[in-house]
């Protein structure tokens, strides 16, 4: 008989698992692929349409619907016995909205590499597969990649300044205190709008109002802000970075890039990548600090 697990989530909630669930339903492509990673993809049994890896894996799971409007139903009826989800990429209602029907869902939220491999190794052990020695040389490599990159970073005096937006109309960057951000850290760069939180009313985020104070802000993410292009010239990346996710940024978005008057501009070091390597965490995360380091260092 398998030992009985017991985990906290990312909301701080006692899951128990008196063996591994064999009825996985995934609200998160990132966690999709993690579970197939894991060796553990005949468990799953529904998922997002924005799940799209491994590919020969999702083209046979029913879709539940988006990230953001799940149909709850649907979900239900697959009789699930583990729901994986995103405190951010999820919406709360949904979310309790499941638990209340008797779902058991797992709410997930690493702001940082480290904790995304950290949620890997988790999953693992609720799935019953820890010990697998494939899971072991996966989890070995992925804590080594961030270890190696760790010391590359802290052995470098330049930090590469690098703007990485999320949205283009309006134009949205990221605060340090996300997972894009830390990858960028991790890599060897210096996220140039790191210190700038989202003001609220929105206006304010572009400097069209003056800002609430923060007692009024309260609980509301402050981690996305709204910047102007004059705001991104003013902090002179060296470096844009434009991700196909959660935006698709297009060759005429780069365009507008290209003209500013910033050094990435000028050294041609505007790029389109992949945003699965900066936005996915857990298996993504095992190649993927390779190449954002690389990335990273064509331009350092």
């Amino acid at each position: 008989m398998p030992a009985r697990v017991r985990v906290l989530d990312d909301r701080k909630r006692a899951l128990d698992f008196p063996a591994p669930p064999r009825r996985v339903v995934s609200l998160v492509p990132s966690d999709t692929l993690n579970v197939a990673a894991l060796g553990c993809a005949a468990a799953l049994i529904g998922r997002t349409d924005y799940c799209d890896l491994p590919a020969d894996v999702v083209r046979n799971l029913p879709s539940v619907g988006g990230t953001k409007n799940p149909r709850l139903d649907d979900i239900v009826a697959l009789s699930p016995d583990l729901v994986l989800a995103n405190q951010e990429e999820n919406t709360r209602g949904d979310l309790e909205a499941l638990a209340q029907r008797g779902v058991r869902v797992y709410v997930a939220f690493p702001r940082c590499v480290a904790d995304g491999l950290g949620h890997l190794a988790k999953l693992a052990r609720i799935l019953g597969v820890s010990g697998d020695e494939r899971v072991r040389d996966l989890l070995g490599r992925g804590y080594g990649e961030h270890r190696a990159a760790m010391a590359a970073r802290g052995a470098g005096e330049k930090r590469v300044p690098v703007f990485c937006p999320i949205w283009m109309e309006p134009l949205m960057t990221i605060h340090q205190d996300t997972f894009i951000s830390d990858m960028l850290d991790v890599c060897g760069a210096r996220n140039v709008f790191a210190d700038r939180e989202r003001r609220y009313a929105l206006v304010a985020d572009v400097g069209k109002a003056a800002p609430l104070p923060p007692e009024r802000v309260g609980e509301r993410d402050v981690r996305y802000p709204r910047v102007t292009l004059d705001e991104v010239v003013a902090r002179a990346p060296e470096l844009i970075v434009l991700l196909d996710e959660p935006h698709p940024f297009s060759e005429q978005d780069a365009a507008v890039f290209r003209a500013l008057d910033v050094p990435a501009a000028r050294r041609g070091a505007v790029v389109q990548v992949s945003g699965k390597d900066l936005c996915w965490y857990g298996a993504r995360s095992v190649e993927g600090i390779a190449r954002v380091r690389a990335l990273v260092s064509q331009f350092d």
